[in-house]
């Protein structure tokens, strides 16, 4: 059985102001999104490097990505 996730409505509220501030200040959301995302990436990065380090860490890194 699927489970449905049920959202209530102030995270659509908060979901509909975020596009809005979006839509209006172009430049400015990149400034507060664009650290949060390059965190993101270098743990990634980091995760992969440490992971290719271990046993079989380059053949799972190839099944993840779906190239074995």
């Amino acid at each position: 059985m699927e489970q449905k996730i049920i959202r209530d409505q102030s995270h659509e509220d908060q979901i509909e102001r975020w596009a809005i501030y979006v839509r209006d200040h172009p430049k400015e959301w990149k400034g507060k999104v664009k650290p949060f995302l390059d965190g993101q990436i270098i743990m990634a990065r980091r995760f992969y490097k440490n992971l290719s380090k271990t046993t079989d860490g380059k053949e799972k890194i190839e099944r993840m990505w779906g190239r074995k």
